[in-house]
């Protein structure tokens, strides 16, 4: 007997058999319900309803900006249900491969203008203290928590010196556009008309330019090579006819990629550590990865490079 089931039987779909679709991060859970070859998603966020009315907010946005979302079929806000279209099971990561990841790319890059058309009034603001919230929780949990570190004053000075140039180069570059969020190759799906369908959204923000092509080139699940991964960046700036000059519109991305993959070394920690999610451990070498490939480039984080390599 599942929570939605007294609803399900004041729908159209009582008939339909449940199957678990998915899980993700937080506390949702996805249900297929299937009847004759059809079928349509159920999204049980019972456990945190307040995330349905972002989820309704965005969903519209996006449908408005012509972007190829789940349409809401049924909702019960008070209980914390949803049945969605269902897009399917084939995401991104299904598919990738050093042999099409260039053409796949290129198509999330349109799927990306065509979000950042989105409207982003009342949205919330990615803004510099946000920005730090976020970095703050490799400090708490990765480096604490996770690793047991006791951090000297001069250390915690040079993480705080470091993520205030990582928030300063965020917050050069174009600002007051659409930020998904978590655009990455688990939340793009290939639906059954081949067409790229795009999921788990209800967090979008107002944010920096490059946030969503960080998330789509610097996958924390996937990785290709550096040198085509830049090609692709000013590709992006290509489709966005933005003038911005390569070592600039790079240096935004790589900055921008720096705030993403501290904060998400936080966040993979807390998944295990207080959520009891230990699948996202193996996440965390590529995540690590990035971050010091990327800090080595650059002065302003040079010394956060070396320092984080030591404390491994």
């Amino acid at each position: 007997m599942y929570k939605f089931s007294k609803w399900l039987e004041t729908t159209a779909y009582r008939n339909h058999s449940v199957a678990v679709a998915s899980a993700d991060a937080s506390f949702r859970k996805y249900y297929r319900l299937s009847f004759k070859n059809q079928s349509v998603l159920l999204m049980d966020s019972s456990l945190e309803k307040n995330s349905l009315a972002p989820f309704l907010d965005v969903t519209a946005r996006l449908l408005e900006a012509g972007v190829n979302v789940p349409s809401i079929i049924e909702q019960n806000l008070q209980e914390g249900f949803l049945i969605l279209r269902d897009f399917g099971n084939i995401h991104y990561l299904n598919i990738l491969n050093s042999d099409n990841y260039k053409t796949l790319y290129s198509d999330a890059m349109d799927t990306i203008v065509a979000m950042q058309k989105a409207e982003v009034s009342g949205l919330p603001l990615y803004d510099k203290r946000f920005l730090h919230v976020e970095m703050d929780l490799m400090q708490e949990w990765y480096l604490e928590k996770l690793l047991d570190c006791t951090l000297s004053q001069a250390q915690k000075k040079l993480i705080q010196t470091s993520l205030d140039a990582i928030s300063n180069v965020v917050l050069e570059q174009p600002q007051n556009i659409f930020v998904h969020r978590d655009f990455h190759s688990r939340n793009i799906m290939i639906t059954s008309e081949n067409k790229i369908g795009v999921i788990d959204y209800q967090d979008a923000m107002n944010g920096a330019i490059t946030y969503d092509l960080v998330s789509l080139l610097k996958d924390c699940y996937i990785e290709f090579p550096r040198e085509e991964v830049e090609k692709l960046v000013l590709e992006f700036r290509d489709k966005k006819g933005l003038e911005t000059g390569d070592r600039t519109f790079i240096k935004w991305f790589d900055f921008m990629g720096l705030q993403r993959h501290i904060k998400v070394l936080g966040i993979f920690s807390r998944l295990f550590l207080r959520d009891g999610k230990d699948g996202y451990l193996k996440d965390i070498p590529l995540t690590l990865k990035y971050v010091l490939d990327t800090a080595d480039r650059y002065d302003e984080t040079k010394e956060l490079a070396k320092f984080l390599k030591e404390i491994q």
